[in-house]
């Protein structure tokens, strides 16, 4: 007999503006913070968010702006961007935040490719602007006065923009969940940036897995300080996860040095908190040098004890988990990357780990995570067979799922990055224990084979920056006659300290690798270049070490 059972759940797709309008319902005198140039602090409520973002997409309605169409952001981390994030795709748009570390030639190639109709950007980065504005025409640029100052009278002011519209006449146009609502673009570090386009259903899925107790855990009752950029990978998915909850934000604006944000986290104490490795190395410094009864920031910051921060971008080095545990913080290290959503995999305490002894959870919290839900993932060796979870054996990851992308906008699938049963390559190669923590060795290209043995520049590079002296290291090959590769380590030493390459030798030694693994040969050098998103740079440092 056929079985005629059919799902009697009611077909509600799932949008951002469910989100937008739970939102002014619920939390309207919920606050966003954000700081200015000068470091002054405006404080809008929810309410206040909420009207001013259907405004915007009544104001895009007016100018033309239909479905599909591209709408750019060059904004710092505030409540414009905010706005930015849901009025676009109110209007039916598609957010395209533009990543302002990048040269303008960068910059205007990618607006270029995008087709992006609409610009909103901060008056401060106006010089930025103008020196990309000819490599693409934007129909209409909406300035947002972040200092203050007149908008300049060839531009449009975004805030007599707001004033003009009619939030309260505005409408949702009609769209579908797999509708597009963003694009970000790829680093572009192995060739030109490719845009990821996010839809309604992906990013909502992202969304409430991400927000889990495990991962963010966020609640109503969180702060939340997002320092890792809103250009950058939707600045992880959060400003979506604290709409949702009604969670306050705190926006830190330009002002990104260890003593700006340790100013900000003293006056407003954040619970949850979002950077890259760097940017936590350089405020945990600051806050232990301020200890010193002879600093001149002595007793000027307190940390938020029980702050959760998840930290990612770049590999964590266990003692910078350390450090701040010290000081009762715990860093959750997240991996993942644009074509991801981004988070794919979280570094959790895990009920398994709960009586293992603390240099244990310290060890796997310095890993790259488990598999948060709904995204697959498989470890593939070059043979293209499946390689064993035992935590030795390596792999490329590949993965799949709801939110991870199947293609590139206006970019045909390729089989460098994707695999013919429809699994992303995202050239991580990796190991993965019997609990299931990802232990990422190297990128493909960052492999180092010596004498035909591989050595990871992430092990080496974590093991460094455990050394007392040692404040960054980055390790990359060069080529050798005998052994066809041999690392080359770069080393940045803390201010005042000291460390002969002898007395780093031993340090590696006594962290148990083997001596073949050791760096032949150490560079002390003042910084190791970054790219855009705060990764160590290594095309770079190969260009300046190239034997």
């Amino acid at each position: 007999m056929e079985d005629t059972t059919r799902s009697t759940m009611m077909a509600v797709p799932l949008s951002l503006n469910s989100l937008l309008e739970r939102a002014g319902r619920l939390f309207s005198s919920n606050e966003i913070v954000s700081r200015r140039p000068d470091k002054t602090l405006v404080r809008h409520t929810y309410g206040e968010w909420y009207r001013r973002t259907r405004a915007l997409a009544a104001a895009l309605t007016g100018l033309g702006i239909r479905k599909g169409d591209r709408v750019a952001t060059l904004c710092w981390n505030h409540h414009v961007h905010l706005e930015c994030y849901f009025g676009i795709p109110a209007a039916g748009a598609v957010m395209h935040t533009l990543n302002l570390r990048l040269s303008p030639d960068e910059i205007g190639w990618i607006a270029a490719d995008a087709q992006d109709r609409v610009l909103i950007l901060d008056d401060t980065l106006l010089p930025l602007y103008r020196q990309f504005a000819h490599l693409h025409r934007f129909e209409h640029v909406l300035v947002h006065s972040f200092s203050g100052q007149p908008v300049p009278a060839e531009f449009t002011d975004y805030e007599a923009l707001l004033a003009g519209a009619d939030a309260a006449a505005f409408r949702y146009p009609p769209h579908a969940e797999d509708d597009p609502v963003a694009m970000c673009y790829t680093s572009g570090t192995t060739g030109r940036p490719k845009g990821v386009v996010y839809s309604h259903r992906s990013t909502l899925l992202h969304t409430l897995v991400a927000s889990l107790g495990d991962y963010w855990g966020l609640r109503g009752v969180d702060v939340v300080l997002p320092v890792t950029p809103m250009f950058h990978a939707n600045c992880w998915g959060v400003p979506y996860g604290a709409v949702m909850t009604g969670s306050k934000l705190v926006f830190p604006g330009p002002h990104l040095h260890p003593e700006d944000l340790l100013d900000l986290m003293t006056a407003e104490p954040p619970t949850l908190s979002l950077g890259v490795p760097t940017i936590w190395l350089g405020l945990i410094q600051a806050y232990d040098a301020a200890q010193q009864q002879d600093h001149p920031h002595h007793g000027r910051w307190k940390l938020p004890r029980g702050m959760r921060s998840l930290v990612g971008g770049a590999p964590v080095p266990e003692s910078l988990i350390r450090a701040f545990d010290a000081h009762g913080i715990w860093l959750l290290q997240g991996w993942g990357m644009t074509e991801t959503s981004p988070l794919a995999t979280v570094s959790y305490p895990k009920a398994e780990l709960r009586h293992m002894p603390l240099d244990e959870r310290y060890r796997r919290a310095a890993m790259a995570g488990v598999p948060v839900p709904l995204v697959d993932l498989r470890l593939r060796g070059d043979d293209g067979q499946d390689v064993p979870w035992n935590g030795q054996a390596v792999g490329e990851i590949q993965v799949r799922g709801p939110f991870v992308t199947g293609s590139y906008h206006q970019v045909a699938p390729t089989e460098d990055r994707f695999t013919a049963d429809g699994w992303l390559r995202t050239g991580d190669v990796a190991a993965v224990d019997e609990l299931g923590f990802i232990r990422i060795t190297d990128r493909t290209k960052d492999l180092i084979k010596s004498g035909g043995e591989w050595i990871s520049s992430v092990d080496l590079e974590n093991a460094l920056m455990a050394h007392p002296a040692v404040a960054e290291a980055a390790v990359i090959a060069i080529p050798d006659p005998k052994w066809s590769e041999r690392p080359l380590a770069c080393v940045v030493l803390k201010a005042g300290q000291g460390a002969s390459t002898e007395e780093l030798q031993a340090h590696l030694l006594r962290h148990r690798f083997a001596r073949w693994q050791l760096p032949d040969r150490y560079e002390f050098i003042d910084a190791v270049p970054r790219t855009s998103t705060g990764k160590f740079w290594k095309v770079r440092l190969r260009a300046m070490f190239p034997r």
